[in-house]
């Protein structure tokens, strides 16, 4: 006969499936703790929260001050609208979590009156958020939704997400104080270079018997080795602000073959110095996507200028976009001398440079990984395949946007 507390098989099969559910928070566990790039960090914590409570999305929401949070990271059905997004901590079911330091659980989305309403997306249905503890602090907020009536969160899913969050906090924390000591020593290294051709051509010019002919070279290097350090600077804060959740991109209609063709013409006259065509294969009629025109266009310009830069005198460079169910990829082609499947995976790091290309073009080492946090910041990814000797294609997918008539409600803080 079962008791209240349920039969010996009903107690064996929840047993079962606490340990089941700690073994995945210890691997989970591990693979936070090894990973320090905070973008992939946040992306790897939400699909967790997903996959641990059963849930139809989670989210990432980081404090950025007193009296506002962010969505750093989200997956699921509304996870291209909110990336960026700002939430007030007043009046705002995230906001209520990190006034009160504790976890809040919401059976009826369109009913409770701390909802703040984001904009027309997927209904939610039933939420839980947590906050991300370190130490006393409030670092964030992580939340799990449901889009299913039936679908309720359990004490367990709750004490889950707790257990996640609680593992979270010290992830992003340490991932913080790595990244800021990291780039103070990357930024060090790679503007000690042009600094110190800016100071010993100063001295330089100080010599008396120094001809004119070799002051005004002088003159001119400094002045070349100055405009580096300001783009070197200016791309360090890109990549830091990007890197950090803190650029917001813009949510509007956009039409990607007006940004491809936009780009090839910019992009033709710096080809043409090295007798290189630039052309393309676009088709009619390209769906309208959502996102910021603007660094998608950035994003297409360091791939062709890449093109240029790296590859042959005198070859091609072809872009294309295809249309397939669910994205769109835009590809671009080159002729040039190919990288090694070996540096395939590092071409979007920080500072990642293959090899012997030092030869043919200087640059940060910064662009690439730019690229691949906008794509990312869109919902899509970036890739490359290259074979040595036979050129390289650089490629990006965007995603396209649900159909109208499946986002009927708003969606709050989820």
């Amino acid at each position: 006969m079962a008791t209240k507390h349920g039969s010996p098989n009903d107690r064996c099969a929840t047993l079962a499936q606490r340990v089941s559910t700690l073994e995945q928070l210890l691997a989970i566990s591990r693979r936070l703790n090894s990973t320090l790039e905070m973008r992939s960090l946040l992306l790897q914590i939400v699909e967790a929260a997903r996959e641990l409570t059963g849930a139809d999305g989670a989210s990432i929401l980081l404090v950025e001050g007193p009296q506002t949070l962010r969505f750093a990271a989200s997956c699921g059905p509304s996870s291209p609208y909110l990336i960026g997004t700002e939430v007030p901590t007043e009046n705002s079911l995230a906001g209520w979590v990190v006034q009160h330091h504790e976890t809040t659980v919401v059976e009826d989305a369109s009913s409770d009156p701390r909802l703040y309403a984001i904009q027309s997306v997927n209904t939610s249905r039933s939420i839980v958020a947590v906050p991300l503890l370190f130490g006393d602090r409030v670092i964030g907020v992580l939340e799990s939704l449901t889009q299913q009536e039936y679908r309720r969160f359990t004490s367990q899913d709750i004490e889950t997400l707790e257990t996640l969050a609680s593992i979270a906090a010290v992830a992003v924390e340490n991932t913080r104080l790595f990244q800021q000591n990291d780039w103070i020593a990357e930024v060090v290294h790679e503007i000690r270079t042009p600094l110190t051709a800016i100071l010993s051509y100063a001295e330089l010019l100080d010599r008396q018997d120094l001809r004119p002919g070799n002051r005004q070279q002088f003159h001119q290097i400094i002045q070349q080795e100055a405009e580096r350090v300001n783009r070197l600077i200016g791309q360090f804060l890109d990549a830091a602000r990007l890197e950090s959740g803190r650029v917001i991109m813009k949510r509007e209609p956009l039409a990607l073959g007006e940004i491809i063709s936009q780009t090839i013409a910019v992009i033709r006259p710096q080809a043409a110095t090295r007798q290189m065509r630039v052309t393309s294969t676009i088709p009619e009629n390209i769906p309208t996507l959502v996102g910021d025109a603007q660094r998608l266009h950035q994003v297409l310009l360091n791939l062709l200028s890449n093109a240029v830069k790296y590859s042959t005198p005198g070859t091609d460079i072809h872009v294309t976009c295809r249309v397939e169910p669910e994205q769109l990829v835009v590809a671009v082609a080159d002729s040039g001398p190919g990288i090694s499947q070996e540096y395939h995976a590092s071409l979007f790091q920080r500072f990642s440079r293959v090899p012997g290309s030092e030869k043919r073009a200087t640059g940060s080492g910064l662009g690439l990984n730019i690229a691949r946090q906008i794509v990312e910041a869109h919902g899509g990814r970036i890739w490359v395949e290259s074979v040595v000797g036979q050129g390289s294609t650089f490629s990006f997918s965007l995603p396209r946007p649900a159909a109208a008539s499946k986002t009927t409600q708003i969606v709050i803080d989820d």
